[in-house]
């Protein structure tokens, strides 16, 4: 036995293999790098609409306004939505919306309903 072997004997060190060591962390980085990408994305076709505000055309009919946020370049399509007095929805209507050049877009549209409306709005929105 050498001296250094002695001494690592006498003193509890043993020979560390970093190898492994190095190849948990390449891949735990990895996997940080593709949850972060994921994120990104998704927020990239983020789409936000807020209500503006809504007029009650006829016993058949409302129109809704709102304005959605978040995507520029890309198509958008909207679900509006008119409900009754017990929020029930008696009418809606998907909405298409082409690319637009501008962050944030105001828009309206009348939707159609089987009885009279008391409100309407946006349920969701998403990229086509």
């Amino acid at each position: 036995m050498t001296t250094a072997e002695q001494l690592d004997d006498r003193y509890g060190r043993t020979r560390t293999r970093r190898g492994p060591w190095i190849i948990v962390i390449a891949i735990a980085a990895l996997l940080v790098g593709a949850f972060g990408w994921m994120i990104v994305t998704s927020q990239m076709n983020a789409v936000d609409s807020d209500d503006l505000g809504f007029d009650l055309v006829d016993e058949h009919s409302v129109t809704v306004r709102f304005q959605i946020t978040g995507v520029q370049g890309k198509d958008v399509a909207c679900v509006v939505e008119a409900l009754d007095e017990e929020f029930g929805v008696v009418g809606w209507k998907v909405v298409e919306i082409p690319a637009g050049d501008t962050h944030s877009q105001a828009l309206s549209a009348t939707v159609p309903t089987v009885s009279a409306a008391t409100t309407g709005l946006v349920n969701s929105c998403w990229v086509a």
